[in-house]
């Protein structure tokens, strides 16, 4: 028998011990007085404590015993003495085993190198666990069994379980400040008839009692577009989407997104409003307006603007009147594989994440001045029809935000569907045809931006449950 089974075979052994004895090892509820970082924050010698956490480490002393015992909120030592705790219950700790939840009541007091701890007049079990913990309390390295079982790596690695607190704080204050600003969050449709709002491969679901074909949705863009006409003048929504795409560092199939939309705005409106809020978020996280990102300093006191006109014709010699077809024939003669025309669109605006990566390190950058035939719902410029009123805008080398001026031409945005080619949501283009005020729109890929902000080079580092192949 290995040592994995043997620790689990012991583990069982110790649970019908717990049974027999009469012990319910599964607990009920039990009334903390407080968490053990608040108890320790608030330290008074002698003062009663109630808490209750994870065993994290058993020192045995003959008729002593030293335990440490974790919740969120921090780690405390618990001494328990024979004399103190009387036979029964001290011999009930040694059923006990890293990994249990136990209850604990006992008196503060600091042991003579000077740390906290718990003197045990009563402890309880909570809830038995029954699978060894990883040995070693200082990380789980192996990334697969850290991403399939992240509640394994949550419980082993302080850092990561830092990440996703991090990682609420941000959305928390993203929302302070939309709502300070007057924005109104709103939820829509996460199943479509029609794929829409971006481009991108749907997953494809059916509803039974509708007899009809669905759509997990790439973006929720047309639906809070809808809300502009509907008389909702500034909305945003925090939402789940997903590609049926590759899954890489970069990638994964099922994400969150902030899209924000602002009626009267337009897109030079909603730069102002991507660097408020990365910028507020920033300051909320680290205290300052700088950060690192794997290993370069990123100073959001300063905010580039680069011309992907003028990127495309310097390096492909690519002009925004030629068409696709041309577009890929240049591209490819410089050494770059096309797939096609959809994928060509997509491969395009992903060459520009390469030629704008390196500036992205130190500082932001919005990539203006975008082909028309890229953007079918953004609005044209004015001094250049080729153009879109449109922006891309990197960090740290990673793409994390677009936005634009919203089209708000029924008659154009139907004539542009129709380049497109395919369905399209003419519901939408109804929609436009009742009125929609100027506007702008942001979107802002949420996972990305937390992994800039806290340093993580790995998407699936910043996603609880990330998705990976299925388990042999």
């Amino acid at each position: 028998m290995d040592k994995e089974n043997l620790l689990i075979q012991q583990k069982k052994e110790k649970l019908e011990a717990l049974r027999k004895a009469g012990i319910y090892p599964y607990g009920k509820r039990f009334d903390a007085t407080s968490s053990i970082g608040e108890a320790k924050d608030k330290y008074e010698e002698a003062k009663e404590v109630i808490l209750a956490g994870r065993i994290i480490a058993v020192r045995e002393h003959g008729k002593s015993a030293f335990l440490d015992i974790r919740d969120s909120k921090g780690k405390i030592q618990l001494y328990a003495g024979k004399d103190l705790l009387g036979n029964d219950k001290f011999e009930f700790l040694k059923r006990l085993d890293i990994g249990d939840f136990i209850g604990v009541k006992g008196e503060l007091f600091k042991t003579r190198t000077g740390e906290i701890t718990v003197k045990l007049k009563d402890i309880e079990i909570l809830s038995k666990s029954l699978r060894p913990l990883p040995e070693k309390w200082h990380g789980l390295k192996d990334v697969e069994i850290r991403y399939r079982h992240r509640y394994l790596d949550l419980i082993v690695n302080e850092d990561v379980k830092k990440i996703f607190v991090t990682r609420a704080r941000i959305i928390s204050k993203i929302r302070e400040m939309l709502d300070r600003k007057g924005f109104l969050e709103v939820e829509t449709p996460m199943m479509h008839q029609i794929p829409g709002g971006a481009a991108g491969k749907p997953f494809k679901t059916h509803h039974d009692t509708l007899h009809a074909d669905l759509y997990l949705r790439i973006a929720p863009e047309l639906f809070l577009k809808k809300l502009l006409v509907g008389g909702f003048e500034k909305v945003y929504e925090i939402n789940r989407s997903f590609r049926n795409e590759g899954i890489s560092i970069r990638h994964n199939p099922e994400f969150t997104m902030l899209e924000a939309y602002e009626a009267y705005s337009d897109c030079e409106g909603m730069m102002k409003l991507v660097e408020e809020l990365i910028r507020g978020v920033c300051v909320e996280i680290h205290g300052s307006e700088t950060l690192k990102y794997q290993g370069k300093d990123i100073d959001l006191t300063k905010w580039e603007r680069v011309s992907f006109a003028k990127l495309m014709k310097d390096n492909f010699g690519l002009e925004p009147n030629d068409s696709i077809d041309v577009w890929i024939k240049k591209l490819k003669a410089k050494g770059h594989e096309i797939e096609g025309k959809d994928v060509g669109r997509t491969q395009i605006i992903n060459i520009v994440g390469d030629l704008v990566e390196p500036k992205a390190h130190n500082h932001p950058v919005f990539v203006v001045d975008m082909f028309k035939e890229l953007c079918p719902l953004a609005k044209t410029k004015s001094e250049n029809p080729e153009l879109t009123d449109r922006f891309e805008l990197y960090m740290g080398g990673l793409e994390v935000a677009n936005a634009y001026s919203e089209l708000n031409d029924p008659l154009e945005q139907r004539e542009r569907f129709k380049e497109q080619g395919g369905e399209y949501d003419e519901d939408f283009v109804r929609a436009l045809e009742y009125g929609m005020p100027p506007a702008g729109g942001l979107g802002v890929g949420i996972d990305r931006l937390i992994m800039v902000l806290t340093d993580s080079p790995n998407i699936r580092d910043v996603i609880l449950f990330p998705q990976l192949k299925p388990e042999k």
